[in-house]
């Protein structure tokens, strides 16, 4: 019998996080990782780590997420994504699987991650549309929050925006992307775009949430 040959299989991945309490595996709770590690074991019949570019929030659904595992399983790897989806709920889908190499890892080798926060200011949400959109009735001066996030786009210490669990040894982060701006046909929808190469805990949550009131007109948009 030929012995299993260790590789690195790097995922892309898709999740409604709605009935997830975040990414991260957490006892007694449903995690994206958790499910994807209960799927993996299955497939392979080992406990298998997924180690993902990001720990998404409670709620938080992901386009592309990306994650590698370490297997010895002789899956070919373009099975993966299709043996994996039929053990895994349907809100949590594999759209790719890519042999990487040894030293590949989804974290630290991330360029950068994009955030979409999704704001519908519509007085009566679509139940279908805005499941996975922040409902908050009434007008927003998207222009004076737009104006406001150009101001984070560099290199600063964004540790105001974190949690106060956040330990990390530095809140230094560079902010490529940051722009508030209305869906062109219909206005009731705002798009905040974040992106950046790393995040601090709850950073862009505590970003949009200040934006909004700069929308809302308690607080004006300064260095």
């Amino acid at each position: 019998m030929s012995k299993n040959i260790t590789r690195n299989i790097k995922l892309t991945i898709s999740y409604d996080g709605i009935a997830y309490t975040g990414w991260q595996s957490q006892p007694g709770k449903r995690t994206i990782q958790g499910e994807l590690e209960r799927a993996v074991g299955e497939l392979t019949g080992f406990v298998t780590k997924v180690a993902g570019a990001s720990r998404t929030d409670t709620g938080v659904s992901a386009l592309g997420q990306v994650a590698n595992i370490i297997i010895e399983s002789p899956v070919p790897t373009d099975n993966f994504p299709k043996a994996l989806n039929h053990r895994l709920p349907r809100d949590i889908r594999i759209l790719e699987a890519v042999e990487v190499p040894a030293d590949f890892d989804a974290s630290s080798d991330a360029k950068s991650k994009l955030y979409r926060y999704k704001i519908y200011t519509g007085k009566h949400p679509n139940a279908l549309e805005t499941r996975n959109a922040w409902h908050r009735p009434g007008k927003l001066d998207v222009g004076a929050m737009n104006a406001a996030a150009q101001l984070l786009i560099g290199e600063h210490d964004f540790k105001s925006f974190a949690a106060a669990a956040d330990k990390r040894s530095t809140s230094v982060r560079t902010v490529t992307t940051c722009s508030v701006r209305l869906d062109d046909s219909n206005d009731k929808w705002i798009y905040i775009d974040i992106e950046a190469n790393r995040f601090l805990y709850n950073m862009v949550r505590n970003i949009v949430g200040t934006l909004v009131e700069i929308g809302r007109g308690r607080w004006q948009p300064e260095k």
